[in-house]
């Protein structure tokens, strides 16, 4: 039968269960959230005192930071009730993810209880993160049984890519195909398939490796820094590292997992690893100080307040017990190599030295890369899945058999068994049949195949359409155009790519003039075009550190020439004969927001944190901004009720720029009017361009092309409205008088120039007073102290 998503349930409202519920209101579920009745409460009593736990924990979720809602409205879409009373408003779920106490009888225990309530077509899972899933189920219905299995979501559920699918015994092939599908394309998971096996593939590769890291740091008389400087992007893993990663957790829980895994794993060689006896007295002291990393304030950092006020995050000697203040450990190896731009080629290279980093290093790949080999196919069928769940889970960049590649399986196979570390006969098999690596690879460096130990040969990657990637592109293409701003890609069907790579992801003159070449190019060769990048953030707008050398010279006319070029090229893409679809994601400041704002539609990933940001450098938006946010936020006002109030809009357009607010979400963004109605959200990052070529080249099909209209200028009234609000805030002391001169001249803009009489004026007119604020205040010094100010922090100056 065919399956969808559109009534859940989720019990269990902590951490999880309210991330997992926030993240399916996301995407439209109407969701059911359960928890246990309150303490010293009885059937009958009020909803707000029966289900205090269910609502606590949703406060929690709604309030948390980083924001587990993507939208404030997505609440609306959450309804609370308790498992005693309410158990049966999951009768007609589509899926019901459980999320309580890790304990295998309470999960039972429910289980009977949905088993008698449930439909027959509800799927069920639980979000166990190492509970056998046969036990959970175990001697339940088998029409229950096919329709259960395993769904472990990674914390923060909004914001790790992992969801890790394990089926059991009896589960259906069908419903374990949806759920895969559905984690993907509908919640943007990078869905990894594991075996029932103990903390399955993520929690499994944390705790050993993260626990061979700890035991080789004692053994080494390591410091806390000295491990997290060698064990975080040196080695393409996030910054947290190994010690302050044990703080985020929860210091707590990660020897709970530990501890409970040894029992677990009887025929694991490597669970001697686990009961490291210099590791156990740390860990034991730490738990019995109550030391338990960020939750209590400290653990094997903790902040404290320096000398000038400022945090620090002083260390813990693991010696002494006492905090010490911070240092920056050197190494000749690292400093020698921490600039190599391929990660893997970095690990090679400090892998080949002799100084204690190296040897620490060698150590720890070494276990980790034979380790990985051991565990397939017991834990799961492939080495993709292994290095995906280490990908997607921990933000790694690498995955253990990516890296064994890097540095060559020939060649440290017998290193590393010669130092104690087992890898798996198949390994040894794969390169006596002839195959050097683990995945096969194209002239680009893509992988196209890789080594299955069951087949004994390289299988074919597969290919999903939807992920365009332009580092495939190039691996079978030249670009049709390119600058060292940015480039342009046939991506086929008639659709185009601009893809940004400027450096800093800023809009320089390069982008501008590829820009223009884009628009060329659709208008003779093209149906449809698509502005992305494939760099971490989407675009941070101005170059700023060459618009403050051109300021401070005195190139002022030089200046204009280039703020109307982008004007004039963001006006030409809003109006292009052939639709242009911006695809947008991770960070847009300024005029990467501006930018999103030129096109035809805007098909954006779901984390958007999109932002007119320049009164922080102490300028107002220049390249169509302001006009923009009155076009689509008062114009459509004025355009159905013509004698409506314009002021309450005309404050929110405002309010975006004064404040410089910033979306956190593209939900958001859409709520604050930078995005529309009819623009799109993805969830799933890696289909950002292929979503976006679906909607151009459905665009281009009898596409009419837009054309500049007018815009709603409030006038006078509405400009000494906003005046006399600045004042106010002047006088309370929210706003400097540098503030003010900016808001004054952003005001101005807002309301067409304060003409006398409201009514519809030219874009240009917006436009150029945009241009003109946007140059005078270059003229101010203190927007000049703005400027400098935020090249040397990266943080804005409010003088």
């Amino acid at each position: 039968m065919g399956y969808q998503i559109r009534k859940a349930a989720v019990i269990g409202s902590g951490t999880m269960g309210g991330g997992i519920a926030t993240l399916l209101a996301a995407v439209g579920v109407k969701v059911t959230l359960l928890d246990i009745a309150a303490r010293d409460t009885q059937p009958g009593d009020p909803p707000a005192k029966r289900n205090a736990v269910v609502n606590e924990g949703l406060k929690r979720a709604a309030s948390s930071r980083p924001a587990q809602l993507f939208s404030q409205n997505d609440l609306s879409l959450i309804h609370t009730g308790n498992i005693d009373d309410d158990l049966a408003l999951v009768a007609d779920a589509d899926w019901i993810v459980e999320v309580v106490v890790e304990r295998l009888d309470v999960k039972r225990a429910l289980m009977t209880r949905l088993a008698e309530v449930v439909s027959p077509n509800t799927i069920i899972s639980t979000n166990t993160s190492g509970l056998p899933i046969h036990d959970i189920a175990e001697g339940l219905p088998e029409e229950f049984t096919r329709r259960f299995l395993g769904t472990h979501f990674f914390n923060p559920p909004r914001y790790l890519k992992l969801l890790e699918v394990i089926p059991g015994p009896n589960t259906d092939p069908e419903i374990l195909a949806f759920i895969q599908r559905y984690g993907n394309e509908v919640l943007g998971k990078g869905v990894v398939l594991c075996k029932d096996t103990p903390n399955f593939i993520g929690n499994r590769f944390m705790t050993m490796v993260g626990m061979q890291g700890v035991n080789t740091a004692l053994d080494g008389n390591f410091t806390v820094e000295e491990i997290d400087t060698i064990t975080g992007p040196l080695i393409g893993r996030p910054k947290t590292a190994t010690f302050r990663l044990n703080d985020l957790v929860g210091i707590d829980v990660a020897v709970g997992v530990a501890r409970n895994l040894y029992p677990a794993i009887p025929d694991d060689p490597a669970k001697a690893i686990l009961e490291h006896p210099g590791t156990t007295a740390l860990f034991d002291r730490l738990l019995e100080n109550k030391w338990l990393g960020n939750k209590t304030g400290q653990g094997f950092y903790k902040t404290v307040k320096g000398a000038g006020g400022e945090k620090e995050f002083w260390s813990l000697n693991l010696s002494t017990f006492e905090y010490e203040a911070p240092v920056k450990p050197r190494f000749d190896s690292v400093s020698k190599h921490r600039k190599v731009e391929n990660t893997g080629e970095r690990i090679k290279l400090l892998l080949g030295e002799e100084d204690r980093a190296a040897q620490y290093l060698w150590h720890h790949h070494a276990f980790y890369l034979a380790y990985a080999s051991q565990r397939v196919p017991e834990i799961t069928e492939t080495i993709v899945n292994i290095d995906n769940a280490q990908k997607w889970g921990f933000s790694h960049e690498l995955g253990p058999f990516e890296i064994w590649d890097a540095l060559g399986v020939a060649e440290t196979v017998p290193q590393f068994e010669a130092a104690g570390y087992p890898v798996a006969g198949w390994v040894k098999q794969m390169l006596a049949n002839g195959y050097s690596s683990f995945y096969q690879r194209d002239a680009a460096g893509n992988a196209i195949a890789y080594y299955s130990p069951q087949e004994q040969v390289y299988v074919t990657l597969p290919q999903d359409t939807l992920a365009i990637q332009v580092a495939k592109l190039r691996s079978s293409s030249a670009p049709v155009a390119r600058n060292a701003g940015a480039s342009v890609w046939d991506i086929g069907d008639g659709a185009a790519l601009l893809e940004l790579h400027s450096p800093a992801q800023a809009l320089d003159s390069d982008v501008i003039e590829m820009g223009w070449k884009a628009l060329e190019l659709l208008d003779s060769e093209f149906d449809a075009l698509i502005v992305g990048s494939e760099a971490e953030r989407f675009c941070i707008g101005a170059n700023l550190f060459m618009v403050a050398m051109a300021a401070q010279a005195g190139q002022f006319d030089q200046l204009e020439q280039i703020i109307k070029a982008s004007q004039n090229l963001m006006q030409a893409m809003r109006y292009a004969s052939k639709p242009v679809i911006i695809a947008p994601h991770n960070m847009a400041l300024g005029g990467g927001a501006e930018l999103i704002m030129a096109g035809t539609r805007v098909v954006a990933h779901s984390e958007l944190y999109m932002g007119l940001v320049e009164v922080g450098v102490g300028v107002i938006p220049g390249s169509g901004g302001c006009k923009e946010l009155v076009r689509r936020i008062v114009n459509p006002v004025m355009l159905s009720h013509p004698n409506a109030d314009p002021l309450p809009h005309l404050q929110k357009a405002f309010e975006n720029i004064a404040l410089a607010k910033v979306s956190e979400s593209a939900k958001l963004a859409r709520e604050m009017g930078f995005l529309t109605a009819s623009d799109r959200i993805v969830m799933n990052r890696n289909y950002l361009f292929g979503e976006a070529k679906r909607e151009a080249l459905h665009l281009a099909q009898g596409y009419v092309p837009q054309h500049a209209g007018k815009v709603y200028a409030a006038g006078r009234d509405a400009y000494a409205a906003l005046m006399l609000a600045i004042e106010g805030f002047v006088d309370g002391g929210y706003a400097s008088e540098h503030d003010a001169l900016i808001s004054r001249k952003l005001g101005y803009i807002l309301t067409g120039g304060a003409v006398s009489e409201p009514g519809w004026i030219d874009e240009q007119v917006f436009l150029d007073l945009e241009r003109e604020a946007f140059l005078s205040l270059l003229g101010e010094p203190k927007t000049m102290e703005r400027i400098a100010h935020m090249l040397q922090t990266n943080k804005p100056l409010r003088n």
